[in-house]
């Protein structure tokens, strides 16, 4: 056994050991919960149900580890399925743990506060020093984890293809004349390998159509890792249409880099031909390089960059190449699939560039949007994470994501088709 096998299953054991520690701690909240059931029977028919569910999964869990197929990459299967499981089951867990240490870290202190009574007074010898669990705050715990388990089932079912169009009209006194009301649809990572369910992929590319845009750009990962994964959707995305063209850029996920391959021949075969499926669908994949779109004697220029993450993602992109022949003084639309290139090289770049398009965080598929509230996790990895952003004049905006990955839902954070209206100042 090597040293990377080794330290996968080690990995593997210490989450199976948490998941284990979690079970366990929630079982003490559904047996309190349920402990004014008068049959027996019942209450063992709840505790047989919650452990037969739970050694399930983690025998899944175990199994599919096993079994996983480097060479077919991320995104469907049994992966998919784990995931799911695990975000439907644990997520409301979570819920109750945190209720559970309330209550324990309340025991606790009233403990201590009971034995500091005994040494100084008789009055504390007969109260017990640690109270026993109320079944109230058990039966909170499990409504409060209600709330998430059904969320995350219906972001299993249909939140995944729940479709929302956001518009945004953008103001810049340097823009040419004749793209004064300029109409611009954004698509970012329709992850192909992912989606099970064609009538809804229509609906998501007649909903893109409708908005009857001038341009339509896409922003990077068109699949999960193989090229293959695109074929059996480009009679849908064939459809989609702008009178002044499809603009595309390749994103993490569309060299290949998540798949393990016999050689390195075989992974650029993969590669090429997703550029071939770019060019089938209509798209102008553009690859460090610009290219001018001209309206009534103006143009403005348009940049596509490659991939370029900050931390561990790969670093394809070259903004020098990129830009090379754009001139200072042109309105500039950059195409960049990783938000985190912004604030490491756009926002600095000697080249003014007046707006950047950007996918890739996907706002983690789960977070909460509502007036006034925006959250996901994935902010503390990415503060860039969904919308509008604008610093020193320049703006960026990332787009949610048509498709999913991973986890295959979405709960709070919907798959998206942006508008996104210029007008001269």
């Amino acid at each position: 056994m090597n040293t990377t096998s080794s330290v996968i299953i080690f990995r593997v054991c210490i989450l199976l050991f948490v998941l284990v520690l979690i079970d366990l701690y929630s079982f003490r909240s559904i047996k309190t919960a349920f402990s004014g059931i008068s049959s027996e029977k019942t209450r063992q028919v709840i505790n047989w149900v919650y452990w037969s569910i739970n050694i399930a999964f983690l025998c899944l869990t175990i199994y599919t580890l096993l079994k996983f197929d480097r060479h077919a990459g991320p995104g469907r299967g049994k992966i998919a399925l784990v995931m799911a499981l695990f975000v439907l089951l644990y997520v409301p867990k979570l819920i109750l743990v945190v209720s559970l240490l309330l209550e324990d870290v309340y025991r606790l202190l009233r403990a201590a506060g009971v034995g500091l009574g005994k040494i100084s007074t008789d009055r504390f010898s007969a109260i017990p020093y640690f109270e026993g669990r109320r079944k109230f705050f058990s039966q909170v715990g499990l409504m409060l984890a209600a709330i998430p388990f059904v969320s995350i089932l219906y972001g299993v079912t249909k939140g995944k293809y729940n479709f929302k169009v956001h518009r945004v009209t953008l103001k810049f006194k340097d823009l040419p004349q004749a793209f004064d009301g300029l109409t611009i649809t954004q698509l970012s990572d329709i992850h192909s390998g992912s989606f099970d369910d064609q009538e809804a992929v229509k609906r998501g590319v007649d909903l893109a159509n409708e908005q009857k845009s001038d341009l339509i750009f896409f922003t990077g990962d068109l699949v999960n890792s193989l090229a293959s994964e695109m074929e059996p959707w480009i009679s849908d995305f064939k459809k989609l249409h702008a009178p002044m063209g499809i603009y595309s850029i390749f994103g993490n996920h569309d060299y290949g880099d998540y798949s393990t391959w016999d050689s390195a021949e075989e992974k650029l075969k993969n590669h090429n031909r997703l550029k071939e499926i770019h060019k089938e669908l209509g798209f102008r994949l553009l690859l460090n390089e610009n290219t001018r779109i001209e309206k009534n004697g103006y143009y403005l220029s348009l940049i596509g960059l490659e991939n370029w993450g900050n931390g561990s993602f790969a670093k394809y992109g070259d903004m020098d190449k990129s830009m090379a022949g754009v001139p200072d003084d042109a309105f500039k639309i950059l195409l960049s699939h990783d938000p985190s290139h912004w604030d490491a090289q756009t926002l600095h770049y000697p080249k003014h560039i007046h707006l950047t398009l950007a996918g890739h965080t996907h706002g983690m598929q789960f977070g909460v949007e509502i007036p006034g509230v925006k959250w996901s996790p994935v902010q503390y990895r990415y503060p860039r994470w969904a919308g509008l952003y604008e610093e020193n004049g320049k703006r960026l905006y990332v787009n949610r994501g048509f498709g999913f990955i991973g986890f295959p839902g979405r709960v709070g954070i919907w798959p998206e088709v942006t508008v996104i209206t210029l007008q001269k100042a």
